[in-house]
């Protein structure tokens, strides 16, 4: 069964993350979630943990939740590919900078250098347009992350435009390619 880590950051779309981890749970992946702080705001990492029966991670230094001493590496040497979904402006910052701040970014950068890594981008369309995404948009391409481009239609705030999560199935059909199943 293929290994998918699931990293989830703080948009009103990490709802369809939640699908997402069903629909690869039911495809045969095993999927453990991984929730920025601000994320598991939006949506219970016991949700994830429903839907696919594997544990979800929010903060490796809880002691409610700590599940072990280096959590990060764990999670990275389990993974078989990573998938940020959905990719915040910040998180993507954070991963093009390298920076380790929490559970999420720290795990990003223990992987192994041959593990898939995809990044599906969702926010406000002015956001994804602005000289800052893009540009660690393109820095996170060049270090070998592939990038869904993202769906174009209404967004939660009201406007229209490029920023939307790519589909569930859309991501999925990557990871099969990628991983098979």
């Amino acid at each position: 069964m293929p290994r998918v880590l699931l990293a989830c950051g703080a948009s009103v779309a990490v709802y369809k993350a939640c699908d997402l981890a069903s629909r690869l749970t039911q495809d045969g992946h095993r999927v453990r979630a991984v929730l920025t702080a601000r994320a598991a705001m939006l949506v219970s990492p016991q949700l994830f943990e429903s839907v696919t029966g594997e544990p979800a991670y929010t903060d490796e230094f809880d002691p409610g939740t700590r599940r072990g001493a280096m959590d990060h590496v764990d999670l990275a040497r389990w993974a078989e590919a990573l998938v940020v979904a959905p990719c915040t402006a910040d998180l993507a910052g954070r991963l093009a900078l390298g920076l380790a701040d929490d559970l999420v970014s720290t795990a990003a950068l223990a992987l192994s250098p041959g593990i898939p890594r995809l990044l599906c981008p969702a926010m406000n369309p002015a956001m994804l347009a602005s000289a800052p995404v893009r540009r660690n948009l393109g820095i996170l391409q060049s270090d070998g992350w592939a990038v869904l481009a993202p769906e174009t239609g209404h967004m939660a705030c009201g406007d229209e435009g490029a920023g939307r999560l790519p589909e569930p199935a859309r991501i999925a059909e990557w990871i099969g390619a990628h991983l098979g199943g």
